[in-house]
């Protein structure tokens, strides 16, 4: 008995069984404390998503000398249309005087009131302490301020904003995303699961498998970011809950496809299911392995944000595998052919690889598969031109949110009374001997407004500066690219440059490193694994390109949506790296499963009989596993954020692509075309394929049969 046998026996066997049941509810009892940890380990301080070695976060560290790294600058903006009464400028300052008195603000921690030149604003900036609770805090304290400004306002309008205000309504939008997200994305696999399977109880069994395996992925990723460093931020933990159910419940689909098929061929479920591990199981462990590398790549982001996603959703598609493949049979086998009821598959019974829609569609194709495929692919190619209209040069802070919270409201309001950088200066830190030179340097820098007296501090040098330009504009970032030749220029200043304006262009130029570096490096580890598993070289090239392709295809489509009919303001600048990484990855999952059945049934007939047959087998789990994964992913739409609403478009709209037409039309197509040269050089490359003509004859009476 082969060694593979052995082990995929372990969750088949008659006792067995019992012991990987009995694993998974230890590690389930372990586990379930630590992973409800998770959430208080999140990182979401602008720190733990910016580039490690980028100027801005250096002025950060630097920054902890003059003040608590817990402190988030408030800007309130009272505005009235028809000008300000002098009760309005009254209430302000007593307002000011409130703020002196709220936790975690202090003497000299709130500037103004500043009447802006048209009489019809007034701004106060107050620095807040928000304490041990940092990014999660910042909400009860923007509320706080609230109270204060609406009491008594007789008509006065108030606004919050700057980077309290901003983190506020980021944290009103992220807060809780787990738990959103996850009874979400619960609801929708449970859904489609009940469409796909058609019976009252089967959707348990994956569901319950995947709700072990997100528990101890949580667990894990919580011990990695509390002992090994590891950053986790709201944004990495709720894509994990839909990437987890998603991807396992792909996996799922395809054991249970495999052996609902094993139980026609076998009297003895335990016998059937070993059989079914044994086929399907190094398919999705080549698959998953393939998604865990794409992952892990992420790793060498010069993001944080990126950098700690990469690790965080590689554990969850591990874990998720693994219970894929050892809970979830033996579960199944504990039960009786009944759990498939209505539809139980009887011993004998018709196999699924002689009928059904996807038979007829491999039938179809083949007496011209050229046509086919090259239809298809001018198809796609016509799709993909919406590239030339995507916009991924980042998001302003008014963009970045679906609908229009109060911070970029009253950011609207800042800028159209006052000069658009105010409360966001820019902030320049230097040697202490330098001071005044920095000061000069940094105050002549077209685009900068006005500069602050600097404040000495262990040897350093601190000012600030205001902004023409609002701090997430091009304008801006052009500014702070002066400021910093200006000021690196100094004679012995060893000045850095940060503040808003700085992190947002350091983020956007560390996106696009990130881009180029990593895309070309998943395309290099997809094609060797591809071309290991398939033990051919035609075969994996022309795989990858049509992933390409079909990437290409999503992505076209979803600028068209973006600025035509969504009329987002354009794309943050780590989506293209996002979105290619989950489509690429996920989208070779159904190249190896389709291509795994392909050279199975090639080895026992040929190469073009192969594909009919491959795709009749798996056409409709296939089909099945992409429409629980778009879901899951749509469920990102849910929360008010562009950033998650456009991956959610592109990388739903790009699977059902890919699993619809690409995988199971385009890429059958193929098969049927080059037949044997598919595999070369393999030895499935010398065996010989019946001709198209002579498939096509046969076409006939295999569909009169059906």
């Amino acid at each position: 008995m082969s060694r593979l046998r052995k082990v995929a026996e372990i969750p088949a066997g008659t006792w067995t069984k019992w012991v990987v049941v009995g694993f998974w509810v230890v590690v389930l009892v372990v586990t379930f404390p630590l992973a409800g940890k998770l959430t208080g380990a999140e990182k979401n301080e602008a720190k733990s998503w910016l580039p490690a070695n980028a100027e801005s976060t250096k002025v950060l560290d630097v920054q902890a000398h003059f003040q608590s790294p817990n402190v988030y600058p408030a800007v309130v903006v009272y505005q009235r249309a028809a000008g300000l009464t002098a009760a309005d400028r009254a209430k302000a300052a007593a307002d000011a005087r409130d703020f002196a008195r709220l936790p975690g603000v202090g003497p000299g921690q709130v500037t103004g009131p500043i009447p802006a030149a048209d009489g019809r604003a007034i701004e106060t900036v107050l620095q807040v302490n928000v304490g041990k609770q940092g990014w999660a805090g910042t909400a009860k304290a923007a509320d706080a301020i609230r109270a204060i400004t609406r009491a008594h306002a007789n008509g006065l309008a108030s606004y919050v904003t700057g980077p309290l205000g901003s983190a506020a309504d980021s944290n009103r939008t992220f807060g809780g995303i787990d738990s959103t997200l996850l009874y979400s994305t619960v609801a929708v696999v449970i859904l489609v699961l009940l469409i796909t399977y058609r019976s009252p109880v089967l959707w348990v069994l994956p569901v319950v498998s995947s709700g072990v395996a997100l528990i101890t992925a949580e667990a894990v990723i919580y011990l990695l970011a509390a002992h090994a460093g590891l950053t986790v931020n709201a944004q990495s933990v709720g894509i994990l809950d839909v990437l987890v159910f998603g991807a396992s419940t792909d996996y799922a689909l395809l054991i249970v496809a495999r052996y609902r098929e094993e139980l026609r061929r076998h009297d003895r479920r335990h016998a059937a299911m070993a059989e079914a591990l044994r086929r399907a199981g190094p398919a999705i462990i080549a698959s998953g392995s393939t998604v865990i590398v794409a992952l892990l790549s992420l790793s060498i982001a010069e993001l944080n944000a990126t950098k700690g996603l990469g690790p965080v959703l590689a554990i969850g598609v591990a874990v998720g595998m693994a219970a894929m493949l050892t809970l979830l049979p033996a579960l199944l086998v504990s039960f009786s052919r009944g759990i498939f009821w209505p539809y139980r598959p009887s011993y004998g019974s018709t196999e699924p690889t002689h009928r059904g829609w996807w038979a007829r569609v491999g039938w179809a194709i083949a007496p011209r598969p050229r046509r086919v495929w090259a239809t298809g692919a001018v198809a796609l190619g016509i799709l993909a031109l919406g590239l030339t209209g995507l916009k991924a040069g980042g998001l302003t802070n008014a963009q970045a949110f679906r609908g229009h919270p109060e911070s970029v409201v009253g950011e609207t309001m800042l800028a159209r009374h006052f000069p658009a950088g105010a409360g966001q200066p820019v902030i320049v830190i230097g040697s202490r001997g330098a001071a005044a030179a920095l000061r000069s340097a940094f105050a002549a820098t077209p685009g900068v407004v006005s500069v602050t007296p600097p404040a000495v501090h262990d040897g350093y040098a601190y000012l600030e500066g205001t902004l023409k330009a609002p701090p997430d504009s091009q304008a801006a970032y052009t500014t702070v690219d002066g400021v910093r030749a200006a000021v690196h220029a100094v004679p012995g200043g060893r000045a850095l440059v940060g503040g808003t304006a700085a992190i947002n262009l350091d983020v956007a130029r560390a996106s696009a490193h990130d881009r180029n570096l990593i895309i070309p490096l998943i395309l290099v580890v997809v094609l060797v694994i591809l071309a290991l598993l398939l033990r051919a070289v035609v075969a994996p090239l022309i795989l990858v390109a049509t992933v390409v392709l079909s990437f290409a295809a999503a992505l076209g489509v979803s600028a068209v949506f973006f600025n035509h009919v969504f009329g987002f303001g354009g794309a943050d600048t780590a989506f293209p790296l996002y979105a290619f990484v989950f489509l690429v990855a996920l989208g070779i999952d159904y190249n190896i499963f389709l291509m795994t059945r392909v050279r199975e049934e090639t080895q026992r007939r040929d190469a073009r009989h192969g594909a009919i047959t491959a795709l009749a087998a798996t056409g409709g789990v296939i089909t099945s596993a992409g429409c629980v994964l778009a879901a899951t992913f749509a469920v990102l739409a849910t929360l008010p954020s562009t950033t998650l609403t456009e991956m959610a478009f592109t990388i739903a709209f790009g699977i059902l692509l890919d699993t619809i037409f690409v995988r199971s039309v385009l890429v059958t197509a193929l098969n049927l075309d080059l037949g044997h040269r598919m595999w070369w050089p393999a030895k499935l490359a010398r065996k010989p394929d019946p001709a198209l003509p002579e498939l096509g004859r046969e076409r006939v009476p295999s569909l009169a049969a059906r």
